[in-house]
Parts: structure tokens; C-alpha cells; sequence
């Protein structure tokens, strides 16, 4: 089984296999389904998202006390 890079970082756990007999219909389906899905948990966790994204964008480098690096 070939590993491949996923955004959650887990690499391992059950593998998720795909039909590959699936048409464009199902396919298209499935892929607004998860949209869906990603909108309404966005709608309830809207808030506690953006600070959790913000907190792992944030560098060590107090830009007020130190030299800008250009």
C-alpha cells in the first residue's frame, strides 16, 4: 500500500477505499456531501476555528521588538 500525505497528518488508522466503478454522478454526490458537511461544521465551530487556525499560523517572532528579516 503506497502512504501518501494527508492534511490530518494520521497515517494510520482504516483505509477509506473508493469504488473505482463509481460514475461522475456518484462521485459529484459524494463530493457535495462533504461540502456540506465542511460548511455546517464550519457554521457551528466558525469561532473556535479561526482562533485554533490563527494559533498555528502564528511565529515565535515578536515583530515589534525585533528587525523585520528584509
Amino acid at each position: 500500500m503506497k502512504l501518501t500525505h494527508q492534511p490530518s497528518c494520521l497515517h494510520d488508522g482504516l483505509d477509506l477505499l473508493i469504488d473505482s466503478r463509481w460514475s461522475p454522478d456518484q462521485a459529484l454526490a459524494v463530493i457535495e456531501l462533504l461540502d456540506d458537511l465542511r460548511d455546517r461544521i464550519w457554521a457551528h465551530y466558525e469561532v473556535a476555528l479561526q482562533t485554533r487556525f490563527r494559533e498555528q499560523r502564528v511565529t515565535c517572532c515578536d515583530v515589534e521588538t525585533t528587525d523585520p528579516p528584509f
